[in-house]
């Protein structure tokens, strides 16, 4: 009976964790979810960019710069925190370099502190960089991880429209790598990329519902491609969402692009690109991290799951951003894996030890 009882909370109340014995509930790590710390927020709102777009929704829910409220919703879920990260907009598309450096500190600082008062519901940060001046997002990625203990970096997956494989954000990547923690990336699309080539702005939202998943698709296949995951072999990526569009497109990835070339008549792909690679791109695409934030969508996790396996899903909310400004998209997601038939093994890596791994964090 009291079993029972606590599958029913599990299942119809605002916390899945509500009746659970804190002891024998699962332990989860919120690898993906966004946070402004003070300092920065009252600097953004100065500034136009913040302005436009999404910037208008972020003003919207306290849970994204109201620190008290974020921590209510926190200590709703049993043995539960979150690895923070900034929200949108990218810092890079707030203004020139000397503006944008300095949101980059104030926001990393703010982090730092954050996760330094409040331990029991901040695991980690990742650091967000000046990515409009190449430089000196290198050198902040370096004092993030040095000075102030970053468990990673957040990056967009196009800076202000280049992309991501350019020569001059190897250094960035590199960083990185040499510090032992993941890029994570987080797509960035606005309405000013238009749906049709005729048309001047994207239309319905479409620009976020299906373009978000698809500049993070391409921005993993630049990587791939580029050849900067051979360049850098111990370099770790994670796609936001769930590895976007890959894990639904297996095919096309796999056997569709062992035939690269074939499509192209005015260049070799095959000689330049295909020979080049170490591995076959579908082995790439396998390569990277993923996480469960798809807004409580179960049959996109278990494609997921289907396609990168649990030791390369990190459990992840998107929060605040659920209708709910907060828990909801956290609620439903722990609902979603725990509907989910795997060993205790598999659950346990996808709720809290992947990310344990990952971003260097104490496994106490």
């Amino acid at each position: 009976m009291a079993q029972a009882i606590i599958q029913y909370y599990r299942l119809y109340t605002g916390s899945p964790r509500v009746m659970a014995n804190k002891e024998d509930a699962v332990r989860y790590i919120d690898a993906f979810n966004h946070f402004f710390p003070a300092k920065l927020w009252e600097k953004m709102l100065q500034s136009e960019g913040a302005a436009q777009d999404i910037g208008k929704r972020m003003r919207n829910i306290p849970a994204i710069y109201d620190l008290d409220e974020r921590l209510k919703i926190i200590e709703r879920f049993e043995n539960y925190t979150q690895v923070i990260s900034l929200g949108m907009p990218p810092l890079e598309s707030l203004g020139e370099p000397a503006q944008t450096i300095e949101f980059a500190r104030l926001g990393n600082d703010g982090m730092a502190e954050l996760v330094q008062k409040h331990p029991d519901h901040f695991a980690g940060f990742l650091a967000s960089l000046p990515m409009n001046d190449a430089d000196a997002a290198a050198v902040e990625a370096e004092r993030a991880f040095r000075d102030l203990g970053a468990n990673g970096l957040q990056i967009h997956t196009n800076v202000n429209g280049a992309p991501l494989d350019e020569q001059r954000f190897r250094p960035i990547f590199k960083m990185a790598e040499t510090y032992g923690r993941p890029v994570m990336l987080h797509p960035s699309r606005t309405a000013s990329m238009p749906d049709y080539a005729t048309e001047s702005e994207s239309e319905y939202e479409i620009w976020w519902t299906f373009g978000w998943p698809y500049e993070t698709s391409a921005a993993m296949a630049r990587l791939v491609f580029s050849g900067i995951m051979d360049e850098m072999p111990d370099l770790k990526v994670l796609a936001h969402h769930l590895g976007a569009m890959v894990p639904y497109f297996e095919g096309r990835v796999g056997p569709g692009w062992d035939q690269l070339g074939k499509r192209t008549s005015n260049k070799d792909l095959k000689a330049t690109v295909l020979d080049r690679l170490k591995k076959r791109p579908f082995d790439y695409f396998k390569d990277f991290y993923a996480d469960t934030a798809v807004f409580g969508s179960r049959p996109a996790t278990v494609c997921g799951l289907e396609f990168y396996g649990a030791d390369k899903v990190l459990f992840a909310s998107d929060s605040p951003f659920d209708p709910e400004k907060g828990p909801g998209y956290i609620r439903d997601t722990i609902k979603v894996l725990e509907s989910i038939d795997m060993s205790v093994e598999d659950r346990e890596k996808i709720s809290f030890r992947n990310a344990q791994a990952l971003f260097g964090l104490a496994t106490d």
